[in-house]
């Protein structure tokens, strides 16, 4: 039985046809865009274009070149540099408010949101700790209590922004290391229970999240504010049918839907595409968790694999939040569908975590090919 170390070929084959599906979709969204804005139009497609996918695509070679064991000896500092990064939203000159958000930094007219920074920060550090304390996961001073620390400290950035859905999926991107990492059983469930309560407060002390809530549970008597836009949303995916009405032929995208390139490209799929092509958009990110998880277990230490469990999980909750808030399955988020909605500098983040994949999966030990 032969033993070879190579990259997982299936696993990023899926990765380039999930980007080229969504920069399909982006573009047919984007001429909603064009039809109005020319300049607007092309300064989009080029962020799109050059800083997600050519730069993006760029970094993650070089990242998948590199031994992923070094980011290890320098996940303090790396998680470090993410927070200092959040903060600075909070600096006049640098941090940009849209919609009454603090969200962006703005360097030199290139706009980028540092969740994604935090988002990758948060799991480095937190694979290294994991990974270094082993068998002492079961004591709560090792496990729980740096989780909950780290947790505080994102929070705190995040909530003053404010940003509720991001702290969310961190929350269980966390946990879900947790539990791979060998966490107990009670420790998990005490993390739940956390965040059940923190729900509630967030919902009774944000008046946009409560608006959310009950825009989900009686969309129609919010149709004109609200609930604009998950019944757009509805209109546009019902209104595509089992084959959708071709690809570039959405109507819902020109006038109707609200964020059509960034929050509701999936109203914008499931229009030109269908139910058909939605079912497919969501058996790839189905089969991107698949092969990850593969190499998660393939991989030759913990922290290679919390690493690639905490990034697939990053990705695919948010992905699938997405798509739930779309089909009116969960309140509206204003989380991203990663590979198709707006955002160049989201993208290359992205595709610098699926680099850090493919780097597990070189030095995982394949015992056979397929």
């Amino acid at each position: 039985m032969s033993q070879k170390r190579e990259v997982d070929k299936v696993f990023f084959s899926t990765v380039l046809i999930m980007a080229v599906l969504g920069f399909a979709v982006f573009t047919s969204a984007s001429m909603g865009i064009l039809a109005k804005d020319s300049a607007k139009f092309a300064s989009i497609m080029f962020r799109q274009v050059f800083w997600g996918l050519f730069v993006g695509f760029v970094a993650c070679y070089l990242v998948s070149r590199l031994d992923y064991r070094i980011l290890k000896k320098y996940s303090f500092y790396i998680f470090l540099l993410s927070v200092i990064s959040m903060i600075l939203v909070f600096v006049p000159q640098l941090g940009v408010s849209i919609n009454g958000a603090k969200r962006w930094i703005d360097i030199a007219g290139m706009t980028f949101q540092p969740i994604e920074i935090l988002n990758t920060g948060f799991i480095i550090y937190l694979a290294a700790w994991f990974s270094f304390v082993k068998d002492k996961i079961e004591q709560f001073r090792y496990s729980l209590l740096p989780l909950l620390i780290l947790l505080g400290i994102s929070g705190i950035l995040l909530l003053l922004q404010p940003d509720a859905d991001s702290f969310l999926i961190l929350g269980f991107v966390g946990v879900v290391m947790l539990v791979s990492a060998g966490g107990k059983f009670k420790h998990i469930i005490a993390v739940g229970l956390i965040g059940l309560l923190f729900l509630v407060v967030l919902a009774l002390s944000r008046p946009y999240i409560m608006t959310r809530i009950t825009s989900f549970f009686n969309p129609a008597d919010n149709a004109q504010s609200s609930g604009y836009q998950i019944q757009q949303s509805l209109i546009a995916v019902g209104s595509g049918g089992m084959f959708g009405r071709g690809l570039g032929q959405s109507i819902q995208k020109f006038k109707f839907l609200p964020e059509s390139i960034s929050d509701s490209i999936f109203a914008v799929a499931g229009e030109e595409l269908g139910f058909i092509g939605c079912i497919f958009i969501i058996l790839l990110f189905l089969f991107f968790v698949f092969r990850a998880f593969r190499i998660a277990i393939r991989s030759p230490d913990s922290f290679g694999g919390l690493l690639v469990i905490g990034i697939v999980i990053l990705i695919t909750c948010r992905s699938f939040m997405n798509i739930a808030s779309m089909l009116g399955v969960i309140p509206i988020s204003g989380v991203p569908l990663a590979f198709f909605s707006q955002g160049g500098t989201a993208m290359f983040i992205t595709l610098i975590q699926i680099g850090i994949i493919i780097s597990v999966s070189r030095s995982a030990k394949l015992q056979q090919k397929n």
